[in-house]
């Protein structure tokens, strides 16, 4: 195979690690990894597998008890017994080492257990709740993961099917240190890449018949709004659909529909220089047919003569037949301006050869074949088990459009990180069936800005487009500030996509990797770290009649944390509802957080001229801003720029822009910066800017916000590798302005004139907070009515 498609992999285990018999062979990887081999005839597999790349892990401590009839093997972490036969459940336990349960923490070979789950195939016709497959990650402190029906990968970079009857398994014994169970399984399975930055952009999709002059008018329209998108999908509608019968279905196809798209270079073009990419969608079970343009090429390629109409049958078993099709039907609409392909395979995992699954297959040769160039590859395709990490972005499936859809995904969504898989993109709004909401749609969007990767969807009905005009004027207005907020946050979400890559660390992460030993931080299934300076909690319920407020759980950590959309300061160590009307959702940082947007909204694919960095008051905070050419792979060679931001409080407060490091060239020769505090007293008279260390060069026109307690400074066209500090003195925290916050809930809120009065004199005459609530609990209020005003009151 040409060597791009073939992966670098590092298999081989150290010797050091290896205790083997006849028959069996454990590897003992890390003090934590333990890899369980079972084979009848004493074959070994030292090749990588489509799981698993890399057991070069470096010496592990552990001793080795061993009998004639007996072995143990004891670590730090897991204590292993067995009798040397073929495994059994009475032949082969492991237990994990620590406090973990009374009982649960043991496992004996072949029996089910417990953990936090991971994540699925698809959630095609999903309509709420579907089964997880295995994570890694348990509160039991143990889990497995089989990969004995995993394929090999060969020298040459294909796949072949390993020794009959063998068993291959890891044991996961990392206890509650999560994070470091994820770190192990990215060197394990692969690294996850960077994807480009335009991706994390908005994406326009819709399974609908557009054609050439309609989708350049949406995008107009779009562009005249003010509403910013950086990825056009172009589903299947692209190609030819009605074809003769005597081909078959028209699902699959790789040509132009030119009555649709009568200049397909020149669309493309257009969109480009729009600052859009473009992904058009696959079904490629049919093969290549001859009403197709590129079937001459590869039927010729497959030893077939084109005369004879013979089709090209799909067969991702055979090497040719892949090669062939990436050459002759794929590439070449990739040279017309085509940046990556929707993968859309719904045929199942069955192919010619047992145990291999053709979308795994697909992922993995796309994935590949999309960087043979250099530039950085992207897929588009469902999840094909653990491993799947590596070809980002993962296609979840077509949901049905309920409630009980949205309440799922936030859930399913972090969960999937206990698989290392965080780079999932839903159909958000809900692609089919269902019935149209304008609150449900306007709630998902809203999470879909909170998610990895924001991409609208629907189905061909004409009443089921995700046009925000399409919703009541709240909606409406509401989405469009989502859609250009979800590009304001592109240098976060960046620097939080080379986080996923140094460090491991998925972009959402439920609550309990950061406080594995708290008991609240694992019943909040719909609230999750978005990165490391956020807590989110989407609002997937509809809003209180009366209220016009919907409520969430949440479960505030130890600390301050500030709601980035209400500005309300809360304390944390605590349960809590909260309550938000439709322009909102719990969006939480903590004190000391520093989040750096932009204003640039409408080229997602470039690093800013203008950055807007927000900081928290009430603690110290740090964070490095990270930016690349954001679409080569050279950021595994360390080509980068990097800005260290750091804030630091007490009296005196003072926040630094550390200057730009690296390769310099990448980032804009200036920048302006504006600078926003939150949560703090008014101050402006009190602060000084030194830039290179001189004093209020520039003028930074420093003013402060009452209604929001924020202070801003902006300083513009400053060198981008100059040091500014901003120092403000004698600052303290601002207090939530409960008179205020109480007077604009009841203000919107529809009820009875008179309990709007007598509740606001008693909430503008209160002296104590604990007093006012006792007087609130005595009025036999509505329940949520009750639950709103405590949340302002006690916030």
């Amino acid at each position: 195979m040409r060597p791009e498609l073939i992966a670098a992999t590092h298999p081989e285990t150290r010797p050091e690690n290896i205790v083997k018999g006849d028959c069996w062979r454990i590897s003992v990887l890390t003090e934590s990894l333990l890899r369980l081999e079972y084979s009848p005839e004493g074959v070994f597999e030292d090749r990588a597998t489509q799981s698993v790349w890399n057991r070069d892990f470096p010496v592990s401590a552990f001793q080795c008890i061993e009998t004639e009839d007996s072995l143990e093997i004891i670590t730090a972490k897991a204590h292993l017994i067995y009798n040397k036969k073929e495994f059994s459940p009475n032949g082969l336990s492991v237990q994990a080492i620590g406090d973990y349960s009374a009982y649960h923490s043991i496992w004996h070979y072949g029996e089910d257990f417990e953990d936090l789950g991971g994540t699925a195939r698809t959630l095609d016709v999903a309509d709420g709740a579907i089964p997880l497959e295995h994570g890694i990650i348990s509160r039991n402190g143990f889990s497995v993961m089989d990969d004995s029906r995993s394929l090999a990968l060969r020298e040459d970079g294909w796949v072949e099917p390993r020794q009959e009857g063998c068993t291959d398994i890891y044991f996961w014994a990392y206890g509650h240190d999560y994070l470091q169970a994820l770190k192990d399984f990215c060197h394990l399975c692969g690294k996850t890449p960077m994807i480009p930055r335009y991706a994390l952009g908005n994406w326009w999709s819709r399974y609908y018949k557009y054609t050439e002059k309609s989708y350049k008018a949406l995008m107009e329209r779009f562009e005249k709004e003010d509403i910013p998108f950086s990825v056009a999908v172009v589903d299947m509608d692209w190609h030819l659909v009605d074809i003769d019968p005597k081909y078959g279905s028209g699902w699959t196809g790789y040509t132009w529909n030119r009555d649709f798209f009568p200049d397909p270079e020149g669309f493309m073009k257009w969109l480009h220089d729009r600052n859009m990419h473009i992904t058009l969608n696959l079904h490629p079970a049919d093969g290549i047919r001859a009403f197709e343009d590129a079937y001459p090429r590869m039927a010729e390629a497959m030893g077939i003569d084109p005369k004879t109409e013979q089709p090209v049958v799909f067969d991702i078993s055979d090497p040719h037949f892949l090669e062939a099709a990436f050459e002759h039907v794929l590439h070449p609409e990739e040279e017309k301006g085509v940046d990556f392909w929707w993968i859309d395979w719904q045929s199942g995992g069955i192919s010619k050869v047992e145990g291999l699954d053709p979308l795994w297959m697909l992922n993995h040769y796309h994935y590949l074949d999309n960087g043979r160039d250099g530039k950085r590859p992207m897929t588009f395709s469902r999840y094909a088990g653990p491993g799947s990490h590596r070809y980002p972005v993962g296609f979840s499936g077509d949901t049905i459009i309920t409630w009980e859809s949205l309440d799922f995904q936030p859930y399913f969504t972090a969960t999937a990180s206990n698989i290392g898989y965080g780079m999932w993109s839903h159909d958000i709004g809900g692609h089919m069936l269902g019935y149209k909401d304008d609150e449900m749609a306007g709630r998902w969007l809203q999470f879909g800005v909170f998610s990895p990767i924001m991409r609208l969807h629907s189905s061909s009905s004409e009443f089921n487009g995700k046009e925000p005009w399409r919703y009541k004027r709240e909606i409406r207005s509401m989405m469009e500030d989502f859609l250009r907020l979800r590009h304001r946050l592109i240098p976060y979400l960046y620097t939080m996509d080379h986080r996923a890559y140094e460090e491991d660390i998925p972009l959402m992460l439920p609550m309990y990797y950061n406080y594995p030993e708290t008991e609240e931080a694992y019943h909040v299934p719909n609230e999750y770290a978005f990165g490391s300076e956020l807590i989110a909690a989407p609002v997937t319920t509809p809003r209180i009649s009366g209220l016009n407020a919907a409520k969430t759980k949440v479960w505030l950590p130890d600390g301050v944390f500030y709601d980035i959309f209400t500005e309300r300061k809360y304390r944390g160590n605590r349960n809590i509802m909260m309550y938000r009307g439709i322009n909102s959702i719990p969006v939480l940082a903590k004190a000391g957080a520093i989040i750096p947007t932009t204003g640039d909204i409408h080229d997602a694919g470039s690093n800013p001229g203008s950055l807007c960095i927000h900081v928290y008051a009430g603690a110290d905070g740090h964070f490095t801003l990270y930016e690349d050419d954001n679409i080569s792979e050279e950021y595994k060679k360390g080509v980068c720029v990097t800005t260290d931001l750091a804030f630091s409080w007490g009296t005196d407060a003072e926040f630094v822009i550390g200057g730009a490091q690296g390769t310099a060239g990448l980032i804009p020769e200036k920048r302006t910066y504006t600078v926003k505090i939150h949560g703090v007293t008014s101050c402006e008279n009190r602060v000084s800017v030194f830039v290179n260390g001189f004093t209020d060069a520039p003028d930074s026109h420093p003013f402060y916000e009452p209604d929001t307690r924020t202070l801003t400074c902006t300083l513009e066209d400053i060198p981008s590798d100059a040091r500014v500090r901003i120092l403000v003195k004698d600052v303290s925290e601002a207090e939530n302005d409960i008179v205020k916050e109480a007077f604009d809930f009841l203000n919107q809120a529809e009820i009875s004139f008179v309990l709007k009065d007598t509740l606001y004199q008693l909430i503008e005459n209160a002296g104590d907070r604990l007093i006012l609530l006792s007087q609130l609990q005595t009025m036999e209020l509505e329940p949520d009515l009750l639950g709103a005003l405590t949340e302002i009151i006690t916030a």
